[in-house]
């Protein structure tokens, strides 16, 4: 298994990736792979220059990393994930970092209850494996926030296996796993 890829970035990452749009540059880097800015523009109906400048943004804050073993010529420029996971935390220790953090988590949610909306309204298209193969859990637990902490690392841990090992039959899709575990009263 490959070393742990989740990073606890500082308030200047979470704010480079707090944007809808270099959100989902991350997520196409991270299902196709390395690409390029045309590539990606062409992706996701942007300017070139608006990838461009996003990427740029990624690139700072250290997100995505540029692949100079792909480029063909000097003008060409490859772009990958820096790491496959990610664990967006705020120090409390930084300027506006609870505004910061309250924010992108909130924008998280969002995102991921977006996910969730977009599989229910295209279920049926993807046919009754699929239906039947969806990972849909929800589960109350008494736990301390050690052994909270453990439960995280263990399903990290876990989706790290799936992460270094996909699957590689043309059945294969990109599919979209998220856990969350907070303390709540039903």
């Amino acid at each position: 298994m490959s070393p742990k890829k989740t990073r606890s970035p500082g308030a200047s990452r979470v704010q480079a990736v707090d944007h809808p749009l270099r959100r989902r540059l991350l997520d196409i880097l991270a299902v196709d792979g390395p690409s390029t800015v045309s590539v990606l523009a062409a992706r996701t109906g942007e300017m070139v220059g608006n990838i461009s400048h996003h990427l740029k943004v990624l690139a700072t804050a250290g997100v995505i990393e540029e692949v100079p073993e792909l480029a063909k010529d000097r003008r060409e420029r490859w772009w990958k994930s820096a790491w496959s996971s990610y664990s967006w935390r705020v120090g409390d220790d930084e300027p506006g970092a609870e505004l910061i953090g309250g924010v992108a988590e909130e924008s998280n949610v969002t995102y991921r209850a977006g996910k969730i909306r977009d599989w229910v309204a295209k279920r049926p298209e993807y046919g009754a494996a699929w239906g039947e193969a969806e990972l849909s859990i929800d589960v109350w637990l008494r736990l301390t926030p050690e052994r909270l902490t453990e439960l995280r690392e263990r399903i990290q841990e876990v989706l790290e296996e799936y992460v270094d090992n996909p699957s590689t039959e043309p059945e294969a899709e990109p599919v979209y796993v998220f856990a969350q575990g907070v303390p709540a009263q039903p």
